[in-house]
């Protein structure tokens, strides 16, 4: 879900595109700058859309959604989009450190507060990562709780689950 601060600090030249993917609608809101967000359907997402215009043919829009229909058919497994990532220093320091998390693996909100030299900043860590806006790109579904077992995520915990058996993380469930 895109986060109102991310949509007020959208350049004006940033256009957005949908795309069909098997979690739902997408949108990839992006500039010449780079990616700034993709985000799955919310009411937030189609406040951002009435105030943007629709991309033509643009290339970072378009490198986006071929790299994500090629994650979702399993011949991709790193993206190699340019990210204009708008958010605090602490969260910015987090999201990088998202991006560093291989296709397949998993950390815990406490590797990533130890990797940022604070073991005590979990809950800040996850606070971060559900203020993610670049979606799948910038892997905060790969991030779970100390315990093992899978956490909160914005776009929804069978999102989430799809996203991590998608990945051979976990094993899919038939029935939900």
């Amino acid at each position: 879900m895109l986060d109102l601060q991310i949509l007020k600090q959208l350049p004006r030249e940033t256009v957005w595109e949908d795309m069909v993917s098997p979690l739902g609608l997408l949108t990839v809101l992006a500039s010449d700058n780079g990616v700034h967000a993709i985000a799955f359907e919310s009411d937030q997402t189609e406040q951002a859309k009435t105030n943007l215009p629709r991309a033509v043919n643009h290339p970072t829009i378009n490198a986006a959604v071929k790299q994500l229909a090629m994650y979702f058919n399993g011949t991709l497994k790193i993206f190699d989009l340019p990210l204009n990532l708008r958010g605090t220093d602490f969260q910015k320091r987090v999201w990088k450190l998202l991006l560093e998390i291989p296709f397949g693996e998993t950390r815990t909100y406490g590797d990533l507060a130890c990797a940022l030299g604070n073991a005590g900043a979990s809950q800040a860590v996850g606070a971060a990562n559900g203020k993610n806006p670049v979606a799948i790109v910038v892997p905060c579904h790969r991030v779970i709780g100390a315990s093992g077992h899978l956490t909160g995520y914005a776009g929804g915990m069978e999102k989430k689950k799809f996203l991590l058996a998608h990945e051979g993380i976990i094993q899919p469930t038939l029935f939900g």
